[in-house]
């Protein structure tokens, strides 16, 4: 953005990384991966770069409204600083909280998930893809809490599934019965509590049941959970775990 503003331009969108996204070396790969449609897409879209600071997400749901506040207020005076109005994120946690919990604050955007705008692009015609290798793979969607009950999305990402042509099955509990993968509210910063089995092993044994080869999901922190989850389970057959993007970006037409 330093660079646009220099020029006195502004990008189509701002692409929001997020923290899981810039620093964990999975999640690198979906940010990666999100980068490459947007160019594929001719999308002209900036970052903010080391001026992006964490949306407070975690402060706010941990309890330290005062953190979150401060957090969020940065943010907000940066982004009002280079007038942006459209932002574009991979991660529900920022998606929910810069959409829902920014205005109040005056930080008035548009604020939309990447599942979403890639579903734009493909409806447009700017993105064409076909199911190539994952045509008939079976699939099942884990539906992340930020994304799904938060804010009411659960078409767009199985709309790119089936722009893949997959056969998609569904979790015992799924859509807005769906399990949470255990990273919610701050908890994927903290030991769990005491109890006799953890949720993210409760949903691999769900997605296991399906008898699918694949989870796929749409945020990065359920992305690490499942993950973790998978890891751990000592029963049942092993499942890939990918973010809907890189399967996109994987397709046979790119």
């Amino acid at each position: 953005m330093q660079e646009y503003a220099a020029e006195g331009k502004k990008p189509d969108i701002l692409f929001w990384v997020g923290c899981s996204c810039s620093f964990d070396d999975r999640a690198k790969k979906i940010t990666k991966a999100f980068a490459k449609l947007l160019n594929k897409a001719e999308v002209d879209f900036a970052v903010l770069g080391s001026e992006e600071g964490c949306t407070g997400d975690p402060a706010k749901r941990a309890g330290n409204e005062f953190l979150f506040q401060m957090q969020a207020k940065m943010n907000i005076e940066t982004l009002n600083g280079y007038g942006i109005k459209k932002i574009v994120t991979a991660c529900p946690h920022c998606y929910n909280t810069i959409k829902n919990e920014y205005p109040e604050l005056g930080g008035e955007y548009q604020v939309i998930h990447h599942t979403q705008f890639l579903a734009h692009l493909l409806e447009s015609g700017k993105l064409k893809v076909a199911g190539g290798q994952f045509k008939g793979k079976r699939i099942t969607y884990h539906d992340p809490c930020y994304l799904g009950r938060a804010n009411n999305e659960y078409e767009a990402s199985r709309d790119l599934l089936a722009k893949l042509e997959v056969e998609l099955v569904e979790m015992e509990d799924h859509k807005k019965n769906s399990l949470c993968c255990g990273a919610g509210g701050a908890q994927f910063f903290k030991e769990s509590e005491k109890g006799s089995e953890e949720i993210n092993q409760m949903r691999i044994k769900q997605a296991q049941d399906t008898k699918a080869d694949t989870i796929v999901t749409g945020c990065p922190f359920c992305n690490t959970m499942l993950a973790d989850g998978m890891t751990k389970q000592k029963t049942g057959q092993p499942m890939d775990i990918r973010d809907v993007v890189e399967m996109i970006a994987q397709a046979e037409d790119l």
